[in-house]
């Protein structure tokens, strides 16, 4: 059983059979404030899910589907977003990096305007 908690981890969100998320149908599911930092979501389907003020910090989204999913505010640093489709996808004030770029320009998103997070290793 799979339980998916708010980003303090006080309130359970969603409560999924299984043991694990790859592959998982979360259509249209209700995720705002989830905290998924490093969870494989690699080919879920999220078409419609609200993901608003997620944490999702090194989650693995590739090959997944979020088209029309709502991502604004959610924090997508370090996650992989390789082969997903995000076509219709919402990024309003969403805290993104560098690696995101291609991926989305690719779904054809406008990222002019749009701030990205920047970090320097050294």
């Amino acid at each position: 059983m799979i339980v998916i908690y708010d980003r303090k981890g006080f309130d359970a969100l969603l409560t999924l059979e299984g043991n694990s998320l790859k592959g998982a149908n979360l259509g249209s599911a209700n995720l705002h404030n989830a905290n998924l930092v490093e969870y494989n979501l690699s080919g879920a389907n999220l078409n419609g899910a609200i993901l608003t003020s997620a944490d999702l910090r090194l989650a693995d989204f590739s090959d997944a589907d979020l088209t029309n999913a709502d991502l604004s505010d959610a924090d997508l640093t370090g996650c992989c977003l390789e082969g997903a489709k995000l076509a219709g996808v919402k990024i309003v004030g969403t805290k993104l990096g560098l690696e995101h770029h291609t991926a989305l320009r690719a779904a054809g998103i406008k990222l002019a305007g749009l701030a990205l997070e920047l970090s320097v290793k050294g």
